[in-house]
């Protein structure tokens, strides 16, 4: 599956993908892609399977996220990146980042959902579910209830191969926390930070959508965390360009 997506930014820059939440789209960034472009990095802006302008699927697993996203870097040949992740985008940058960990050379996960390690949450309706969607689908966005609905479904099930293989994220990792207002218990983000190397924890009190509700504090704080990557080149791609890569700004579908 080809997502459609945005590329703004030099061909040549250190890249960065923003991956955004249920029921959302790569527009949800809008407010933060211009700190990334002074900073001098390239920004790449999908909109996920079943989200957006991205093609819809008759089911949704969270590795088929896995897999677009994968198939996304290959196609623009990003051999090292750093992956920005809201919610379920921040959970698909985390598979990613343990299926490849040498591509991924800086990590921001969003008030990502932590699933439970054994059994389940408990069972839950499609009505439950869709109110548990509440806060997270921004109704203004097209997306595929089926995305969304199934996305819940499977994070609210046991998935202990995603817990033992936090360890294998070798990237710099900055775990940002929506705190108590937020339906993601700090609690279980607090237990993933401790399982990845080299993560730091930051609690923005503000609920599950930081990057809209606290746009100021969300930029300093990934931003400084980000630091000196343009710099030092540890985001920068490898690979030569691909035959897209000539315009400033681009919409693929």
């Amino acid at each position: 599956m080809d997502l459609h997506h945005r590329v703004d930014g030099p061909p040549d820059a250190p890249a960065v993908v923003l991956l955004h939440g249920g029921g959302s789209r790569g527009a949800t960034w809008d407010l933060f892609t211009p700190a990334l472009l002074a900073a001098g990095h390239r920004v790449v802006l999908p909109d996920l399977r079943g989200h957006g302008n991205s093609p819809r699927s008759r089911s949704y697993t969270l590795e088929d996220h896995r897999q677009d996203v994968i198939a996304l870097l290959d196609r623009l040949r990003l051999e090292r990146v750093t992956l920005v992740g809201h919610s379920l985008g921040g959970f698909a940058a985390t598979l990613v980042a343990q299926e490849q960990p040498e591509r991924v050379t800086r990590l921001v996960l969003e008030d990502p959902p932590a699933p439970p390690r054994h059994g389940s949450a408990g069972k839950v309706s499609l009505g439950r579910l869709l109110l548990l969607s509440i806060g997270t689908a921004d109704p203004r966005r097209r997306y595929d209830r089926l995305a969304l609905t199934s996305a819940i479904a499977q994070l609210r099930q046991a998935q202990p191969g995603w817990w033992d293989a936090l360890p294998a994220i070798t990237a710099p990792t900055l775990l940002l926390s929506g705190g108590p207002a937020s339906h993601i218990a700090p609690a279980r983000l607090a237990e993933v930070a401790a399982l990845i190397p080299r993560c730091d924890l930051v609690t923005v009190p503000v609920g599950h959508r930081v990057h809209s509700t606290a746009p100021e504090e969300f930029r300093g704080t990934v931003m400084n965390f980000l630091g000196d990557a343009v710099r030092d080149g540890t985001s920068a791609p490898t690979s030569p360009a691909s035959p897209m890569d000539g315009a400033v700004r681009e919409e693929q579908p």
